[in-house]
Order: structure tokens, then C-alpha cells, then sequence
């Protein structure tokens, strides 16, 4: 990997530190230089065919599993059918692999190959570096996500929703926590493999606690008022009360605050405690 930098004069060259000379528009704005600094981890996304085989074809099996399990409990009682609580797992699992798995590797790997401090030292500002590497996996989820959800409204014949505006504000906060979030994560990582293994309990917590397998009103109340604290399920509260239309105000305020709470408090962690060098 060839990267050039100079102090205030941006990068040369083919790697994820490249942004266009300044010498017209792209390498000059801040859009600009996250968009070129996208399309360079595009590429070593492609480059990577572990990280890539996980975050395409994951959210595409786990389905499976979901369906299996969810066919077992008894969802007419709770006022669910199989449709609205496959669909906003499905988007769920898109997040946590897609998004939030794959971001956890390219953020740390990026650190530990300097690509990061070579990165600091051009036009790029802190915030344009995370989000620039970020745009691929968030690009990947969204697409994904609006491809799952047209095959299971396609082949479990749901509705519309019926709170639209619901389905796709949840969408969207989980598209910004989530990057967030593995951002957090990497900075426990000292290398590629660890930030891997620093996902997993996040990862599993998540999918096995917030409504993706078995819904929140079958278990206790107790503890389904904990798990409803976990980052993952006021997207899916939202999400699902959108396609279904009967999530009252006062719920979907508590999903609102609770998504917003996580990504101000990884916002806030990323600001203060990422690592931009190796740690060695």
C-alpha cells in the first residue's frame, strides 16, 4: 500500500489515506474527501474476503434460524405473526454483521497499519476519517436491509407499513449507532482478531436479548425491561411498531431516547478515548 502525505496538503496514492489533489472540488470539501476515502475502502473491502463473505451472506442465512424458532412460539397472543417479527430481525442481523461486525475489523485494522496516523496528518479531519470508512459497510447494510425486507414482505405477503416513518427512523439510527458502536469496540482491540472476539458479547447479547429470536412480550417483565436497554432493541421496537402501526407514542419516545442515548454516549467515547496509533 503506496500513501504519500504531506502536512495540510491532503494524500496521494492507492490506498485508504488517498484524496483527490486540491485542485478542484472533490479533495477540498469535507463530502469530498469522505466520499474518496469511501471508495478506497471499497476496495479493500472487496479485498477482503472474510469480513466480505460475512457481512453479505450472514444476514442472508440467519434468517433461516429466526424462522425455525419464532415458528415454535405462540405470536398470535402476543399480536404478532411471522412476518412482523422475521422482518425487523432480518434488519437487525444486517446491522450486526453488515455494519457493526465489519466496521469493528476495518476500524482496528486501519489503526494497527498506521493507515489512520498517515490519514491525521492531510486534510482529513477525525470525524471525516471514521466516517469515510464507515460509508462501504453503511452503504452495504442499507442496500441489504431494503433487499430483505422486499423479499419477506414479498414472500410472507405482509401489508405496508403502517407507521412508515417509524420503519425508517429506525433504520436510520441503527445505521449511525451501530458504526458508533464498533468504533468503541476497536479501541479494546489490539489487533484484528481481538476486535473480533471484543464484538462477540455485544454481538450475542443483541441477538439472543433484543426480540430477534423470541419477542420481548413472552419473557418476564423484568427482564424484558432490561433487555429493552440494549442498543439493538429500540431499533427493532421502532422498525416492527412501524410495519405493524399499533406502537403506542409513549413506547416509541422510550425507543427514540434509548437509541439516541447509545449513539451520544459512543459518540462521546470515540471523541474522548480512540486510538488513532497502533497498540502495542
Amino acid at each position: 500500500m503506496s500513501i504519500t502525505t504531506g502536512p495540510g496538503t491532503g494524500t496521494t496514492g492507492t490506498g485508504p489515506g488517498t484524496t483527490p489533489a486540491a485542485d478542484g472540488s472533490a479533495g477540498t470539501t469535507a463530502l469530498g474527501r469522505m466520499r474518496a476515502l469511501a471508495r478506497a475502502e471499497l476496495v479493500l473491502l472487496g479485498r477482503t474476503k472474510g469480513t466480505l463473505v460475512a457481512a453479505l451472506f450472514v444476514p442472508l442465512v440467519l434468517p433461516f434460524s429466526v424462522y425455525s424458532t419464532i415458528d415454535r412460539v405462540d405470536l398470535e397472543e402476543q399480536g404478532l405473526s411471522v412476518g412482523s417479527m422475521l422482518l425487523p430481525s432480518v434488519i437487525g442481523f444486517s446491522l450486526l454483521f453488515a455494519v457493526y461486525s465489519s466496521m469493528v475489523s476495518v476500524y482496528a485494522a486501519r489503526r494497527e497499519d498506521l493507515v489512520f496516523k498517515r490519514l491525521r496528518t492531510g486534510e482529513l479531519r477525525d470525524a471525516e476519517i471514521l466516517a469515510g470508512a464507515a460509508l462501504p459497510a453503511v452503504a452495504i447494510g442499507l442496500v441489504q436491509s431494503l433487499v430483505l425486507v422486499t423479499a419477506c414482505a414479498l414472500l410472507l405477503d405482509l401489508d405496508a407499513p403502517s407507521a412508515p416513518h417509524l420503519a425508517v427512523l429506525g433504520l436510520l439510527l441503527g445505521l449511525v449507532m451501530w458504526p458508533a458502536l464498533a468504533a468503541v469496540t476497536a479501541i479494546f482491540s489490539r489487533s484484528v482478531e481481538g476486535a473480533q472476539v471484543a464484538a462477540m458479547p455485544l454481538m450475542l447479547a443483541s441477538m439472543i436479548g433484543s426480540g430477534t429470536f423470541v419477542p420481548l412480550e413472552v419473557m418476564p417483565d423484568r427482564l424484558a425491561s432490561v433487555l429493552e436497554l440494549l442498543p439493538l432493541t429500540p431499533i427493532i421496537t421502532l422498525i416492527r411498531g412501524g410495519w405493524t402501526g399499533d406502537l403506542p407514542a409513549s413506547e416509541a419516545l422510550g425507543a427514540l431516547a434509548t437509541a439516541m442515548a447509545w449513539t451520544v454516549v459512543a459518540v462521546f467515547a470515540v471523541k474522548r478515548w480512540f486510538r488513532w496509533e497502533p497498540r502495542r
